[in-house]
C-alpha cells in the first residue's frame, strides 16, 4: 500500500504517486478521480498507457465518488477520531499502521462478505482447543485476532 501527503499537488506529483503505487505491473482496473485543474492531458496518456481506465465525475457533485468517500469516512471514524496527529510524520506512521496492519488484515469488509483483503489473515474456527490471541494495532486502536496452539 502506497500513500503520500502534500499540501500543493501537482499532475507530475499525481504520476509519480501513481507510478510508486503500482508495483510490478499490480495496478488497478480503474481510476476514479474528479476534475480538479491539475489533471492534464498527460494523465489520460499515462492511464491509457498503464491501460487503466479512467473514470471522471461529474463537475461539482462529490457525491458521483462514493468509494472514497467511504473510505474516508472509515478512515475518519475509526483512526483521525481518536488520536491527535502531531505532524506529518505522525500521520505517515499512523496510516501506514492502519492500512497494513489493520484495515487489510483484521478489519471485515461489507464489500467482501466479511472477509479481509487479506483473506489469509481471517482466524478459522477452532477446533482443536486451540485459543484466540488478540494483537493490538495502531497503539492499541484497534486489534487483529489470531489462533495459537494450545
Amino acid at each position: 500500500m502506497h500513500f503520500a501527503v502534500t499540501a500543493h499537488p501537482t499532475m507530475d506529483w499525481v504520476i509519480r504517486q501513481l507510478r510508486e503505487a503500482m508495483p510490478f505491473g499490480q495496478q488497478p482496473s480503474y481510476l476514479f478521480r474528479d476534475n480538479d485543474g491539475i489533471y492534464g492531458d498527460e494523465m489520460g496518456r499515462f492511464l491509457a498507457g498503464t491501460g487503466i481506465a479512467e473514470v471522471k465525475t461529474v463537475r461539482r457533485y462529490p457525491w458521483q465518488n462514493p468509494f472514497v468517500e467511504r473510505y474516508g469516512g472509515t478512515l475518519r471514524r475509526e483512526l483521525l477520531d481518536h488520536v491527535i496527529v502531531l505532524d506529518e510524520e505522525h500521520l505517515q506512521r499512523l496510516l501506514k499502521e492502519f492500512i497494513e496492519g489493520y484495515y487489510h488484515l483484521a478489519r471485515p469488509h461489507q464489500g467482501l462478505n466479511g472477509d479481509t483483503p487479506v483473506s489469509s489473515a481471517k482466524p478459522e474456527p477452532a477446533a482443536d482447543g486451540s485459543r484466540l490471541v488478540s494483537i493490538p494495532g495502531v497503539g492499541g486502536l484497534h486489534h487483529r485476532y489470531i489462533r495459537m496452539a494450545a
